[in-house]
Parts: C-alpha cells; sequence; structure tokens
C-alpha cells in the first residue's frame, strides 16, 4: 500500500496565518499539523508516500525533508491549480501505479490512529472505503448514506438539505479502480473533480464501496478555534521533560516541557504547556494548554490556553488567552496614554480589546 498526502489548499479560513506558512504547517504542542499525518500513515505500515503540494512546496519539504527521519520516503507531486481531491489522485497515477492507497487530507488531526480502519480494508478490499463520523451540520461536507452492512449507498457533495450526519472527514482507501471512476466524471459546478462524485460512479456501477465510522479524536485545523482545542487535546497527553533549564525562583506544576536551550527565569509555569527550544521565559506565568514556540521571548506576562509561534516575543502582557500568536511576530504595551491603542495588523486578522 502506498499514501497520498494532500497539502496544498490556500486555507482561507486560517487568514492572516496561512499567508505566511502553509495551513498544514500549523504547530500543534509545537509540532506541524503535517508530521503528524506522516505518522498516522506510517503507523499504517506504509512508507510510500506522495505528497501533494502547491507554489508553497519549498516550505513544505523544508519541514519534511526526504522523509528519511520519519522513516518514510517522500514524493513531492505539484498542483498547480486547486482543481479537486479527485484531480490530486489523477496527477499521482505514475506514483500510485495500480498500488492500493490511502488518501490523507494534510490539515487533518487523528491521533488516535487509523490502524483499524486500514485492517479492516485490507480485509476486505472494497473498491473504496471512506472514513464518517456523525457532525452537527453535515452542509459544509461530503455525506454518506449507509446501508445496515455500513456499505455505502449515496454520496453527495456539500448538500443544503443533506438526508444523514455522516460527514467523510479526510480519509479514504482506495484499490486501482479508483483512477477509472475519476477518469469517468467532469468537473462539478464548482470547476473542480470531487472524490465523492468519483467514490458515488463506482457505487452505482455495483461496486463495493464501503465506511467506517471513526470513534477516536478528530479536528480539521481549518480554523483558529479548532487549532487551540486541538493543541490542549494533544498537550493533555504530555509527558514531563526538562532538558532546558529553570532557576530556583521558578515553578513548574504539572506535566512541562522544557526543551533544550529554553530557560524558565522567575517564573511559574502550569502544565500542560511546552516551551520550545531556546525560547526564554521570564517574569511570567504560563497557563494550561500553552504552547511557545523556539526561539521566543515571554516577559512579564500572563498566557493561558494559547500558541506562540517560533521567534514571537511578547512583553508586559497581563491578560492572553485563547491566541494565536504568528511567527516572529511582537506583542507588548505602550507606555503613551492609555485611552490609545496602536495597531498593525494584516489583512483578515481579528483583534478584540477591552471595552
Amino acid at each position: 500500500m502506498k499514501a497520498l498526502v494532500l497539502a496544498g489548499g490556500s486555507g482561507t479560513r486560517l487568514r492572516p496565518f496561512s499567508y505566511s506558512m502553509p495551513k498544514q504547517l500549523i504547530p500543534i504542542a509545537n509540532t506541524p499539523v503535517l508530521e503528524y499525518v506522516v505518522r498516522n500513515i506510517l503507523d499504517l505500515g506504509v512508507n510510500e508516500i506522495g505528497v501533494i503540494v502547491n507554489s508553497r512546496d519549498n516550505e513544505i519539504q523544508q519541514v519534511l525533508g526526504d522523509g528519511s527521519r520519519f522513516g518514510a520516503r517522500l514524493t513531492y507531486i505539484r498542483q498547480e491549480d486547486p482543481l479537486g481531491l479527485a484531480h490530486t489522485v489523477a496527477i499521482a497515477r505514475d506514483f500510485l501505479g495500480d498500488d492500493d492507497f490511502v488518501m490523507f487530507l494534510g490539515d487533518n488531526m487523528l491521533p488516535d490512529g487509523i490502524s483499524g480502519i486500514a485492517d479492516d480494508f485490507a480485509a476486505g478490499r472494497p473498491a473504496a472505503h471512506i472514513v464518517v463520523r456523525k457532525v452537527p451540520d453535515p452542509r459544509a461536507f461530503g455525506v454518506a448514506e449507509l446501508g445496515p452492512d455500513r456499505e455505502v449507498l449515496r454520496l453527495v457533495e456539500k448538500p443544503q438539505r443533506p438526508r444523514s450526519d455522516l460527514a467523510l472527514i479526510g480519509v479514504y482507501f482506495f484499490t486501482a479502480a479508483i483512477h477509472e471512476a475519476i477518469a469517468s466524471i467532469t468537473p462539478s459546478a464548482r470547476g473542480e473533480l470531487e472524490i465523492t462524485d468519483a467514490i458515488q460512479w463506482l457505487v452505482t456501477r455495483g461496486a463495493d464501496v464501503r465506511a467506517s465510522e471513526y470513534e477516536g479524536y478528530w479536528k480539521d485545523t481549518g480554523k483558529v478555534a479548532d487549532v487551540l482545542e486541538c493543541n490542549a487535546r494533544i498537550l493533555d497527553g504530555l509527558r514531563p521533560c526538562v532538558d532546558g533549564t529553570a532557576d530556583n525562583t521558578s515553578v513548574l506544576v504539572g506535566p512541562v516541557i522544557v526543551e533544550e536551550g529554553a530557560r524558565i527565569v522567575r517564573s511559574r509555569i502550569e502544565g500542560p504547556a511546552i516551551i520550545g527550544a531556546g525560547t526564554v521565559v521570564e517574569d511570567s506565568h504560563i497557563g494550561p494548554h500553552t504552547s511557545v514556540g523556539r526561539g521566543c521571548a515571554v516577559v512579564n506576562s500572563r498566557l493561558t490556553h494559547s500558541i506562540v509561534l517560533d521567534g514571537a516575543s511578547v512583553t508586559g502582557v497581563q491578560g492572553l488567552h485563547s491566541s494565536l500568536v504568528g511567527r516572529s511576530a511582537t506583542v507588548g504595551i505602550t507606555t503613551q496614554s492609555t485611552d490609545r491603542y496602536r495597531l498593525v495588523i494584516g489583512d483578515h486578522t481579528q483583534v478584540e480589546v477591552a471595552a
């Protein structure tokens, strides 16, 4: 079996962060989402992985490299225009050959793994095996209608009136039968080759198409609120480890990771939390469910339930909560009149201040 990871896409829901970095590289507990995806795939015993990228492929290649540090072999496949999930399979045809493969969206977090579903696919080898989850509002997803034996009866992409609450969550298992299906469909109304249309083509022609309902934790990290929630979930599984230093006036409570070269000075860190390599935390309070990246400075500040990306600095801010601070950003206070604020913000940025 091979794997196909989709790491293109513009990430409009994660603006302004997706302007400066691929959305799949947003860090969860100081590790890019895409690394979690690769490790999910390796857990299946699959190490030949094709990665679909767009014009920002260099950034992704800098993070993942050739895959050797994971024990994987990565092949990068360029998709010039976002023409749909089925289109990514079509352009990866030479890489995939006639092998079975798993397709995985690169911004999906499934920390509990998909090994059981992979075993079900391998045992029965249906033409396609999809992974679904009940969601409150399925209109934003591909929606599956299933029969009594979990066979797929019908798939609809983003229906206005869903007939089921089972949404496709971005993990698919295929045999080579999917290639004929993709070659037989036409672009949808939005100009894309929909993978749901290709799977439906198989269903219509009587192919065996199955579904498994995912029971573990799943999060599509497409929005800031989802990123923060997922970060908290992953941090809850931390085991404490201090490779950096904390002076004798500092207090570390609960599961806290202090990476190599980080320094904690006259501060309190309440876990679960992670302080990245080379970061300095001084005269500050880092509260639970907070990740601070590498090479940061947090001085005279209080942060909780937040993510601070690499190279950022936070100074003199006593109430930062549920925040996502971008790479090399600066958050601080001014000595000018307290009834005014000075902001330098980019497109699609959200700022909240006290009334």
